[in-house]
Parts: C-alpha cells; sequence; structure tokens
C-alpha cells in the first residue's frame, strides 16, 4: 500500500471533479482546490451530482459510500493551503501551457518536501512542466478518461528525470484509488488513449468544418460502422468543448484552428460547453 493519505486535486472542471471524488469514495481525504468562491460552488454542485450518479452507477455506493466520500472533501481558494499537507497533488487546470507553467511553479515553492506531483494533461508532455516545479524527480502525468468511476483507466507516464520509487508510488496509488494502471513506457503525447481518440476527433472536426456531413450523421456514421456507444461529437461534448478548443486552437493545422474557431463563436460563447452546461453539440436533460 501506498502512504498517501491526503490528495489535492488543482482544478475542479468535469474531470478534475472526478478525480476528486472518486479518490474520496476511495477513502482518501481530498482537497479540492479552484481558483475563487463561485467556482468552488460549482464544485460543489458537481460533487453532488457525482454522488447521485454513484448511487445509480455503482454498485454497492447506496450503502453510504457515496454521501461519506462528500464528508471527505475539504475546499480552498488559497493555492498554499490547498496543498500544504498533500502526500500527492493531482493538476487537472486548464490545458493551457502557460496556466500550467504558473501552477507548478507556485505549487513547488508552497507544497512540503514529501508531496508528489502528477499533472493530468491530455496532451501535454510532463516534460513541459517538470523543472517549474523545482523538484522533476518527484514529477509524471496521471491521466484519466472522463466518466472515471466506468472508464476507470489511469494513465501513467514519467519523464526521463522521474524516481523510479515515485513511478511505483503512483502506480499503488491509482489501484488504490480503483483504477486500472496504464504504465506508458515513455512520454508520448496523448498517451495511449488519446494517441487513439485524438485521430477520429480531428478528423471529425475536418468533416464538419469541410461542410461533408453534419454532427448528427458524423455520430450516426461511426455508431453504425463500428458498433460504438457514442460518436465523436457525443465524445466532445463528454470532454467539453473548452478542452476541445484549447487543443485545436494550438493545432498548426488550418483545418483544426478553424474547427476552434467554430467552437468557440457557436458554442463557447453561448456557454453550451457539453454535457457540463447540458448543451453542446447536443441538448441534455438537467439532473435536478
Amino acid at each position: 500500500m501506498t502512504t498517501f493519505t491526503h490528495v489535492t486535486v488543482l482544478g475542479t472542471g468535469v474531470l478534475g471533479s472526478q478525480i476528486a471524488y472518486q479518490s474520496a469514495y476511495a477513502g482518501f481525504q481530498v482537497t479540492a482546490w479552484d481558483i475563487d468562491d463561485d467556482a468552488i460552488a460549482a464544485a460543489k454542485k458537481r460533487f453532488a451530482g457525482l454522488a447521485k450518479t454513484y448511487d445509480a452507477e455503482v454498485e454497492g455506493a447506496k450503502d453510504g459510500k457515496s454521501a461519506a466520500a462528500l464528508d471527505r472533501i475539504a475546499y480552498a481558494t488559497d493555492l498554499a493551503e490547498a496543498v500544504k499537507d498533500a502526500d500527492l497533488v493531482i493538476e487537472a487546470v486548464p490545458e493551457n501551457p502557460q496556466i500550467k507553467t504558473d501552477t507548478w511553479t507556485k505549487v513547488g515553492q508552497a507544497a512540503p518536501e514529501k508531496t508528489i506531483f502528477a499533472t493530468n494533461s491530455s496532451t501535454l508532455l510532463p516534460s513541459s512542466f517538470m523543472d517549474a516545479t523545482g523538484r522533476p524527480e518527484k514529477f509524471l502525468a496521471l491521466h484519466y478518461a472522463n466518466r472515471i468511476w466506468v472508464m476507470n483507466t489511469a494513465e501513467v507516464m514519467a519523464t526521463s528525470k522521474t524516481d523510479p520509487d515515485v513511478y511505483r508510488q503512483v502506480i499503488q496509488f491509482a489501484e488504490e484509488q480503483g483504477m486500472v494502471p496504464i504504465e506508458v513506457k515513455k512520454e508520448q503525447p496523448g498517451y495511449v488513449l488519446n494517441s487513439l481518440l485524438v485521430p477520429l476527433l480531428n478528423a471529425a472536426g475536418a468533416l464538419y468544418v469541410n461542410g461533408v456531413a453534419d454532427p448528427e450523421t458524423i455520430d450516426k456514421t461511426w455508431r453504425i460502422g463500428t458498433g460504438a456507444p457514442n460518436g465523436p461529437f457525443q465524445i466532445f461534448d463528454v470532454v467539453g468543448l473548452t478542452t476541445a478548443y484549447n487543443i485545436s486552437s494550438m493545432s498548426e493545422d488550418e483545418t483544426q484552428r478553424k474547427f476552434a474557431e467554430i467552437l468557440k463563436r457557436d458554442f463557447i460563447d453561448h456557454g453550451k460547453l457539453g454535457v457540463a452546461t447540458g448543451e453542446g453539440f447536443y441538448a441534455y436533460p438537467s439532473e435536478s
């Protein structure tokens, strides 16, 4: 077993909130950090919704386990306060290199010596941020898939400077958290999962931008042709259109940048961010 007891999760968006809640559900004490009180208020609503989802979808959750998880989550808007007792810090802030670098610089200055650092970045290499922490030997990537309680992979990817013992501890933590650790043997943008998924999403975006087919038709084609439960635009909605925008806007491919412009103009600027807000490419019923 690991010696971890206290996990701090930075960022309480769609996936950050899931990482925090799953950690608490597995018995860890969790601090959920975000930038201001409004973000924390939104996080509390997400956690309450996750408790209901776990009751409905996770075996054994109704025996009080999902409610008990909520009691193990503390909240913070002060970064130094959030990490002061952390055995493990998992960063899930926006997929923006500067934001991540700034965050890790501050965490490295504030966290105690014992703390291990992990980024949940879905596309950026951990070596891009390792030196910002001041402790690259204690830094690696720990990447989760959305709907963490069902798609329970945890991709663990070290850098050339990561201490092998730190890597082993994080593998063990993932198991204790209820995940299936995926050991990524070398740095790879997109890890394993997104190396497979992103080309699909890019192709779907290109079909849409070029007017070949609308999202509903593209999704229907993929579902029928492969037997997959969701098409690429349904996946975009689950991942969140802000994340999709951040990734596409940084692309060197002109078509992907055009897709980013469409996401911002037609969806994000109108508050349509995907499942999290009840509407993206599709509309979703309220959980209330």
